[in-house]
């Protein structure tokens, strides 16, 4: 949603700026037919260069947040392993009560955790659950800081465009002042 509106930010302040080049190639027009040295002054005057024709209607906005892409790529990651090793979202193999014992006990060293089978399964199963949450709160940090990065970003756009759009009206209505005089 925040790079969608990048985008339309990013359109909106080049509109801004064609009509603020319209707005000048108009002002032109109005001092050549004001008065005879207006027309002279704009004939020896160098012209403004013309801005790119836009491709497609709107050129492509990319987010200048690589931090926001790369926590996106990575949350993505994240979720599908999330999603395979999730109790509720996977299919259980019931065959040995949820876990199967064995293959904790020989993935844990054995002195890491109490001698008693069941409280060595609830302490291992605890360490999966809290390096789950761990890698979560991982996920959510690299968002949040994407989403901090892209949103100061696009504040500083508003900032530039609410300036550009105040220029553009004290512009626009100097030259309704102008046209209605003439």
């Amino acid at each position: 949603e925040l790079i969608r509106q990048g985008e339309a930010l990013k359109r909106t302040e080049q509109m801004v700026d064609k009509m603020d080049q319209d707005l000048k190639t108009s002002q032109r027009h109005i001092n050549s037919i004001k008065s005879v040295w207006g027309g002279l002054v704009n004939y020896f005057k160098a012209k403004p260069p013309e801005s790119k024709p836009e491709q497609n209607g709107a050129p492509e906005y990319y987010a200048n947040s690589r931090q926001l892409k790369e926590a996106m790529t990575s949350s993505k990651e994240q979720e599908s392993k999330y999603q395979e090793s999730h109790p509720n979202l996977r299919k259980l193999d019931n065959s040995d009560n949820d876990f199967n014992k064995a293959d904790l006990v020989s993935s844990v060293q054995r002195d890491a955790y109490p001698k008693n089978q069941q409280l060595r399964a609830y302490h291992q199963k605890i360490d999966n659950n809290l390096d789950e949450m761990s890698s979560g709160l991982s996920r959510l940090k690299s968002l949040a800081l994407g989403l901090q990065t892209e949103i100061e970003e696009q504040d500083d756009m508003l900032d530039r465009l609410t300036k550009k759009v105040e220029t553009l009206d004290v512009n626009i209505k100097n030259t309704d002042r102008k046209v209605r005089q003439l």
